[in-house]
């Protein structure tokens, strides 16, 4: 009697416990999320999602999981009453079937979200790019890069090229975007004696810092590392305002991709670099017919005419996706139609070479306000006084543009795997490969 109220025990505590771990866990499941990764999932939290970087799709996220949830927990309290009953091959092929009907539906979210945006091809560029980086490893922190102006392995090398061009020897103020690939541009035009002018990240704080090393402001004794970061320049940057006069004579910017033929450049999803230039180019501080435009990328991330990856099997994608639609042109491209306010660059470098495009696309001046969507122009603070005192200015109401679904943005992750870890690299903490930066 003892030993069979033991053993009664044994059941009861085993039971109690598997039921927690049910509550909490979910057999590990593939799903097509909406930046269109797939990644393996093996807890019901949706801080899963936001770990990676993702946000969870509201509302199907919650459905599935829940789904998921109730069906595993019938099965494995069926299982516990009568385990001699239990069909193990008629589980698994009930759990792969609605696996493959969770994936379907986020498949069709994605593909519903991403159709809203105005150039759809962009994603597909960008995507095809990031995965590529994140997959072969090319990446360093912040990871992952999707959703970024990807930090890439050489982005150092990249910048020390940059620095022997002529346009950037004789340049007196050189804008530079704030993201982390291109913190070493930032650190060689202060360690020349420049003027860097780099902007608040997303405008969401201000505008634009300058910086000037070995100044009263900036005395030559700090480390110019420490003038790098988003927070140094904001730290030990001078704020300047709309309405002052300065000249930039050129700019260097972030992307994801570039077409060396037409200088066409995919960047993030945000058009930011696109409004700083409007807005630089409107007030008279940036001559848009004359000031280059140059980027720093991983040679990976140049359109090849479709010969090595990613652009292989993008190529591919778009041909089938022709055939599919009944088109009878061949693409050469993935690069679609720019917009109007679509800023093209004149002069692509990488760790291995320098590009001087050709036939150029040509360049926007001015603020299109009529391209602005209500969404983004309520993100930012100084657009909203630019138009409100141009439009004190002309004495009438300036146009709007379309909605629009802004994109997601991605979140900071601490650490990474392979090269793309936490390294110190070259220059320090934040500087080299592999070092912290703002993004």
């Amino acid at each position: 009697m003892p030993l069979l109220c033991c053993r009664r025990r044994v059941q009861a505590a085993f039971l109690c416990l598997t039921l927690f771990v049910a509550c909490h866990t979910l057999t590990a499941t593939a799903y097509l999320v909406p930046d269109g990764r797939k990644f393996e999932r093996h807890s019901s939290s949706l801080h899963t999602w936001q770990s990676r970087g993702i946000a969870a799709p509201g509302g199907v996220s919650n459905t599935v999981i829940h789904y998921r949830r109730s069906c595993f927990m019938s099965k494995l309290l069926a299982s516990v009453d009568d385990k001699s009953s239990f069909d193990e091959q008629a589980y698994e092929s009930d759990r792969l079937s609605k696996d493959a009907k969770a994936m379907a539906e986020m498949k069709q979210i994605a593909t519903e979200e991403f159709s809203k945006l105005r150039t759809p091809w962009k994603w597909k560029i960008r995507k095809a790019v990031w995965d590529y980086l994140e997959e072969k490893d090319l990446a360093q922190f912040p990871r992952p890069v999707h959703h970024r102006i990807p930090n890439f392995i050489g982005a150092d090398d990249a910048a020390e090229r940059l620095a022997t061009l002529p346009e950037f020897q004789s340049a007196n103020m050189v804008k530079v975007n704030p993201d982390t690939p291109q913190r070493q541009v930032r650190h060689l035009v202060l360690e020349n004696g420049k003027t860097l002018l780099t902007p608040q990240p997303r405008l969401r704080t201000g505008f634009f810092s300058t910086l000037k090393h070995g100044t009263e402001a900036i005395p030559s004794d700090l480390p110019i590392e420490a003038l790098t970061s988003s927070k140094g320049a904001a730290k030990y940057g001078t704020p300047i305002t709309l309405y002052e006069k300065y000249t930039v004579d050129l700019v260097v910017v972030g992307s994801t991709a570039v077409c060396p033929n037409t200088g066409a450049r995919v960047g993030k999803g945000e058009g930011f670099a696109e409004l700083e230039w409007g807005i630089l180019s409107q007030q008279g501080n940036l001559d848009a017919d004359n000031v280059l435009v140059v980027t720093t990328v991983h040679d990976c991330q140049v359109f090849d005419g479709g010969v090595e990856e990613p652009w292989k099997s993008l190529m591919k994608q778009l041909e089938e996706e022709q055939k599919e639609n009944g088109e009878t042109t061949t693409a050469t491209s993935p690069f679609g139609t720019l917009t109007q306010h679509d800023v093209p660059v004149d002069i692509i470098v990488t760790p291995t070479q320098i590009i001087h495009v050709s036939n150029r696309l040509p360049k926007p001046s001015g603020v299109y306000w009529d391209l602005l969507s209500p969404q983004k122009l309520a993100q930012i603070r100084v657009l909203q006084e630019l138009k409100k005192r141009t439009e004190e200015e002309l004495g009438e109401t300036l146009p709007s543009g379309p909605d629009e679904v802004l994109p997601p943005i991605a979140s900071r992750k601490r650490g990474g795997r392979g090269r793309g870890g936490r390294g110190r690299g070259r220059g320090g903490r934040g500087r080299g490969r592999g070092g912290r930066g703002r993004d």
